[in-house]
């Protein structure tokens, strides 16, 4: 079976785990997984570039993510943090541990080589043997920024530096207008028996992917159905700051507005089937709708969800 997961970051890492752990991967059961991640919090950084949810899936998926806050490294160091500090270098606000630096020193040198994001990240994961497979939804530059009163800021300075406290009025897909999803990844949908997306942040995890040409595309193309998960859980985002980007584009904090967001397939949206959470309701013309445990409060709860998924997609039951 060819699993294609649509991901943001922390909990689009935690999700991995649990299909991983759903499908018996790794292991000779021949399934495979593919991951298309959002690239729209990237940053470049002191010189830099930086892939905050392709790192955190990779480091989290190979075991070298910091279990505790869910992103960076663990066994940490942050002498170069203190030493720009030091200096007084700007921006102050982002930290990079010495640890992940070096993986941003090296996609970066070969990203300035001439190399594909996609062609760096698999190189990056020949460290870390992820278990699945990593494609960057584009390999153009494309960055969520935030419309703010001050003007328009990047989306990690809106989430690391504000903390989403700043009202925000919009987002706005830098670069998308210009680019296009990988080969890889129309290839990867194209194949799929299944395909999920996961339930990461609808706005700027999911929503920023879809805001490069094509995706939206191959989503309704694809022979396999799709089913999503459910980011509220009992009536709050599952994760993060969700509802406050959802509120600056007027969207609901409800299961059943983030599945009418995302809309039907037979209507032109996107959506075969649609989980929501036991103490949550939805009812969306056109999808599939099932109640179901949706807390992921680890590998195993995580795993029961992705089995759910897999079954309102119509594949065999795994498990």
């Amino acid at each position: 079976m060819k699993v294609v997961v649509l991901v943001g970051g922390v909990g689009g890492a935690r999700f991995l785990v649990g299909l991983k752990a759903a499908l018996g991967l790794p292991g000779d059961s021949g399934h495979q997984v593919t991951a298309i991640v959002n690239v729209g919090d990237d940053i470049w950084m002191h010189g830099l570039r930086v892939c905050p949810d392709l790192d955190t899936c990779m480091y989290t998926l190979g075991g070298g993510a910091d279990a505790e806050r869910g992103w960076g490294r663990a066994g940490e160091t942050w002498t170069v943090r203190a030493e720009l500090a030091d200096y007084g270098a700007e921006p102050s606000w982002f930290g990079l541990g010495d640890r992940d630096l070096a993986t941003h020193l090296v996609r970066t040198r070969l990203l300035q080589a001439g190399a594909s994001l996609t062609a760096v990240t698999d190189r990056l994961c020949e460290r870390w043997q992820p278990g699945v497979s990593l494609l960057p939804v584009s390999d153009h530059e494309v960055e969520t920024h935030v419309l703010v009163e001050q003007g328009e800021i990047h989306f990690e300075e809106w989430w690391v530096r504000h903390r989403a406290e700043l009202p925000a009025y919009g987002f706005v897909s830098v670069g998308a207008d210009d680019a296009t999803i990988t080969p890889a990844v129309a290839e990867a949908l194209a194949g799929a028996d299944a395909v999920l997306l996961a339930p990461s942040n609808p706005v700027v995890s999911i929503g920023a992917m879809l805001a490069v040409p094509g995706l939206r595309d191959a989503l309704r193309a694809t022979a396999a159905r799709v089913v999503g998960l459910s980011p509220i859980v009992a009536g709050r985002p599952l994760r993060g700051m969700a509802d406050a980007c959802m509120a600056a584009i007027g969207v609901a904090s409800t299961a059943e507005a983030v599945g009418r967001f995302y809309g039907a397939r037979r209507d032109g949206g996107l959506l075969d089937g649609w989980l929501v959470h036991t103490e949550d309701e939805a009812e969306i013309d056109g999808v599939e709708v099932r109640s179901v445990p949706l807390l992921m409060s680890g590998t195993e709860a995580t795993a029961a969800m992705v089995r759910r998924a897999l079954e309102l997609a119509g594949t065999t039951r795994v498990g």
